[in-house]
């Protein structure tokens, strides 16, 4: 598989090592040029020093020959911007790392679906610990080909019930998150604007579920 990382943060870093033990190709983007000459060095990958925004430093990574690109730079707002030329590019997968749940929530009304915030899933896992409770990381319930999908809702579905709403073949509703509130499938809850639709999916076909949902047709990544 080969994979674009913008960013040589922490995250970014530790991702293109694991990746690159597992034999994938890697182009690592780093605008820092002490950083990128430190990593070009030490780790097994391409490293390109330049500014990861520019779409002309993602054609000379080949950005139209990746099959997943992953934005994890330390600002929220490139990464959101690194995201929408990626999509524009038509790269297959397209994971958004983002500090902000302000900026978490923008990428997901873009229609991303891969958008991963490490503060608030640390400070959820340590807010249990504090409370004595042992959280089950949600990884380790996933078999086989489960997956859990989250969309946005537009207002062309808003004020529809849940259940109105047929999802495709091996699809299953969990529920809906207003706000921090999760309201499970079984409320049958009103949809509204703003409203992330969660769905558990037992099928390799990845379906594009933004287009039932969403306002405007995208190619999420």
């Amino acid at each position: 598989m080969r994979v674009i990382i913008v960013g040589a943060s922490p995250l970014g870093v530790n991702l293109a090592q694991r990746l690159i033990k597992k034999g994938n190709e890697i182009i690592l983007i780093e605008r820092d040029p002490v950083r990128a000459e430190s990593l070009a060095e030490s780790l097994d990958c391409t490293v390109i020093s330049a500014e990861g925004t520019r779409p002309d430093i993602l054609e000379k990574a080949e950005i139209d020959k990746a099959n997943a690109i992953v934005a994890c730079t330390d600002h929220d707002q490139d990464n959101i911007l690194i995201a929408l030329i990626a999509r524009t590019m038509n790269v297959p997968e397209i994971i958004i790392r983002t500090d902000d749940v302000q900026f978490l929530a923008v990428a997901k009304k873009l229609g991303f679906r891969h958008v991963v915030n490490p503060p608030q899933t640390t400070s959820i896992i340590i807010s249990d610990a504090l409370r004595g409770l042992d959280t089950i990381e949600l990884s380790t319930l996933i078999r086989g080909d489960a997956r859990f999908r989250g969309v946005i809702v537009g207002e062309k579905v808003a004020k529809m019930r849940l259940s109105e709403i047929p999802l495709p073949k091996g699809y299953a509703y969990v529920g809906v998150y207003r706000q921090d509130a999760l309201l499970l499938a079984a409320e049958d809850p009103v949809l509204a604007a703003g409203d992330e639709v969660l769905a558990v999916s037992i099928t390799e076909k990845e379906e594009d579920l933004c287009a039932i949902f969403c306002d405007i047709d995208q190619n999420t990544g």
